[in-house]
């Protein structure tokens, strides 16, 4: 059984470009290259890894690409490309030769996502994105979802995944609305979710995981066991847990669960969606 951990980041920390990580992040204010991610891998019995955008540029896209091309526990990569460029699928064309780039992300939950997935070229780069092959992952806030549901519905074969369960608000155990959404997109057959970056939507300093049970009942209930896969958002996970903890919330969650439900989860259903090639 190959387990994959279906996220991860990697950069060269910029206190400008990477804003987003504030003071009360201070943790994650650094470098984080791949042998800091495979020693945690090692102590932790991961084979391998999708490494996931964390700037908006195709430099963050080769930076990535380089760093898969000489690690091979990264088995693939979601990168960043402009989807609203007239010329876009010029460079869809010229990714479609590197093996390793698996699909796209655009960090949607800082955009007015209503107008967003509504721009015409917008939607004119997504539908070309099954051509050659590539995903799509969806970053959006649990208030932003409801948006998705429309969105997804317009590109029936294409694969798109839902990160992070769409960040519902754990910490003010805000659930309701959430459920039902996310129990909406799930319909579609061509959305997947991965459970990951649920430490950091919960109270990061005091979560236990009696906390994230419900959303993972919810998530469980919607997806089902194939279309669900596990993440770790390291090293962002690091502000709440360290990634051993949550690792180990998850396998005492599905310890339950069927042998082969659990390899599924915890591996091949990410080999299958990113065509990982294993």
């Amino acid at each position: 059984m190959k387990k994959i951990d279906a996220h991860n980041h990697f950069w060269l920390y910029q206190k400008d470009r990477d804003a987003w990580i504030t003071d009360d992040m201070q943790v994650i204010q650094r470098d984080f290259l791949t042998q800091d991610l495979y020693a945690v891998f090692l102590e932790n019995n991961i084979d391998g890894t999708v490494a996931v955008q964390a700037d908006q540029s195709e430099k963050e896209t080769e930076f990535l690409l380089n760093l898969a091309k000489e690690n091979d526990f990264i088995k693939g990569v979601v990168g960043w490309v402009d989807l609203k460029n007239e010329n876009v699928e010029e460079r869809l064309i010229h990714y479609s030769k590197e093996k390793k780039i698996k699909g796209f992300r655009h960090i949607l939950q800082g955009e007015n996502v209503e107008e967003y997935l509504a721009n015409n070229d917008f939607l004119k780069g997504i539908s070309l994105l099954g051509k050659y092959n590539f995903t799509y992952d969806i970053l959006v806030y649990h208030y932003q979802l409801k948006f998705v549901i429309d969105f997804v519905k317009r590109f029936p074969y294409q694969r798109f995944i839902i990160d992070h369960l769409a960040k519902p608000d754990i910490k003010n155990r805000l659930i309701d609305d959430w459920r039902k959404e996310i129990s909406a997109i799930a319909k579609h057959e061509n959305v997947y979710c991965k459970i990951s970056g649920m430490v950091t939507e919960a109270d990061r300093k005091n979560w236990k995981p009696e906390d994230l049970k419900p959303y993972l009942d919810a998530v469980v209930e919607s997806f089902g066991t194939d279309k669900i896969l596990f993440g770790s958002d390291w090293p962002v996970c690091l502000v709440a847990t360290p990634y051993k903890d949550w690792l180990n919330v998850l396998k005492d969650y599905f310890s339950n669960f069927s042998p082969e439900e659990k390899e599924k989860i915890f591996g091949g259903n990410a080999i299958g969606f990113y065509d990982l090639g294993m």
